[in-house]
Parts: C-alpha cells; sequence; structure tokens
C-alpha cells in the first residue's frame, strides 16, 4: 500500500470521527454530548475533556453577533446559547446543570464577570426567551452591593438586564455563594410565571422570579455565556412537568 492511499484512509477516519461529534444542520453547527445533542447560536463550540470528563464548551461568537461597549443594553442578552435540540416545548419543570466559568485573557471588555447560565422557552425562531445566569465574578466579594448583582434575570427581547436594573432595582438580581473556576450546580424549577433557582445542592433556592415578563409559554432549552467567558457544561437533566397549583406561605408579607 503506497503512502498516498494510507493517508487517504487516515483522513477518512479523521473525517468520522470528528462527524461524530459535531455536525451541520442549516447554519447551525451542532455538537455531541453523550446521547444529546447542542446546536450553536451564536455561539463557538466543542466537546472536550476537562478535568477528566467530556463537556460542552461555549465561548460567545464576537463576530457572528458582535459586542459593542457604548451600547451595552443592545448587544448583550442576545440569542448567543447552545440549544438543546429536540426539545421544543418545555414549559414547566426542572432543568439542572453543572457549570464551570472562566474569564478570558486578555478580557474583551473591562466590566465580565463570568456570566453564565440557562435560558429556557426559547422560540423556535429566536424572537424570544426566558433566561436565569450567574455572575461569578462577584458570588463572594466582599461587598454586599456587588454581591447583590450575582443573580440575573432576563425576558429577551424587551427586558435585558439594564432595562431591569432601572426599572425594578433589585427585583430580578439576587446573590448567590457562586464563583469562577469552580463547577456551579444550577437547578431551575419553572412553574406557569414562577422561577426559583437553586444552586449548589442547597435545600432552599436563592432567587425567585414570581412573575416572569415573557410571552413564549413554551419552547427550548439552551447553555448560555455572554462576553468574555468561557463556559464548560455537563449533567444537563430536564424533567418537564404539569402546572401545579401554587400553595401560600401562610404569612402576608408587607414591605419592610
Amino acid at each position: 500500500m503506497n503512502t498516498n492511499h494510507l493517508f487517504t484512509i487516515f483522513c477518512f477516519i479523521l473525517a468520522i470521527t470528528f462527524g461524530a461529534n459535531a455536525q451541520n444542520s442549516g447554519n447551525y453547527q451542532r455538537l455531541k454530548l453523550g446521547k444529546q445533542f447542542f446546536e450553536l447560536h451564536n455561539v463557538t463550540g466543542e466537546v472536550i475533556k476537562f478535568q477528566g470528563k467530556k463537556v460542552l464548551k461555549i465561548e460567545r461568537d464576537l463576530k457572528a453577533l458582535p459586542f459593542d461597549p457604548n451600547n451595552i443594553e443592545a448587544t448583550v442578552d442576545e440569542p448567543h446559547y447552545a440549544r438543546l435540540v429536540d426539545l421544543e416545548d418545555f414549559e414547566n419543570g426542572t432543568i439542572e446543570v453543572k457549570m464551570y466559568s472562566q474569564l478570558q485573557d486578555p478580557a474583551p471588555y473591562p466590566g465580565i464577570a463570568g456570566f453564565i447560565g440557562v435560558y429556557f422557552r426559547i422560540a423556535e425562531d429566536d424572537t424570544g426567551f426566558e433566561g436565569i445566569y450567574v455572575r461569578p465574578k462577584v458570588g463572594r466579594v466582599s461587598n454586599q452591593k456587588h454581591r447583590n448583582h450575582a443573580v440575573q434575570y432576563i425576558s429577551y427581547p424587551h427586558a435585558k438586564f439594564d432595562m431591569l436594573r432601572k426599572s425594578d432595582p433589585g427585583k430580578y438580581e439576587s446573590s448567590a455563594p457562586v464563583a469562577l473556576n469552580e463547577w456551579i450546580t444550577m437547578r431551575i424549577e419553572v412553574n406557569g410565571e414562577t422561577a426559583e433557582m437553586f444552586v449548589n445542592d442547597l435545600k432552599y433556592s436563592s432567587f425567585i422570579v414570581d412573575k416572569m415578563l415573557g410571552k413564549t409559554q413554551k419552547g427550548s432549552i439552551g447553555l448560555y455565556v455572554d462576553i468574555g467567558t468561557i463556559g464548560y457544561f455537563k449533567d444537563l437533566k430536564v424533567t418537564k412537568r404539569t402546572l401545579k397549583t401554587q400553595k401560600g406561605t401562610g404569612e402576608k408579607v408587607n414591605d419592610i
């Protein structure tokens, strides 16, 4: 067998191996992690071995979706995420994932904070979704004002972080004991208009959205990163449930 023939076989094997983990679907690249496929929307990504286990690594694609530091509100909290394939009807239930946030070096923007989290109820055409994400850089800083920005709820396209921070300061943000360069377990319980976020197997939620603002009632689930974040994800679990009747706490709380 000559050298050229061997080289042709080698290239063919490489193509098959790569194709098992990465495919193109329409205009979106698909990656396979375990039994799950993910479709990359305005992020770059690959499946790699990280700390001994295969994970999905993604970063925001600034060529596909540019960032403007002079127009932050318009260029963050956009459709940049990895969509879980073959689940287009999530409405109520549980989303749980392990995620790990690193900062890009050099930083593309001074205000990066390790933005990482989950989008859900994503419309098929990306025109609407709900999202909860964390800023691990400020999760344990010795400044309570900054800690209070560790968790963020958004509703695309009309209720991004900057607008919510101005219209309802403190209502759609919270603190959580998260940090960069360590695994964070995020669990989101979605039920009708409410969403609760639990971190790192804590018994009680760190954050609750008592009335979500989006118009999309059901849709897909996505793994999110934003400017300056290298995000690693593994062990995504999704459980769909029917709407639960809300039970009151038994106490009426007025302004305090």
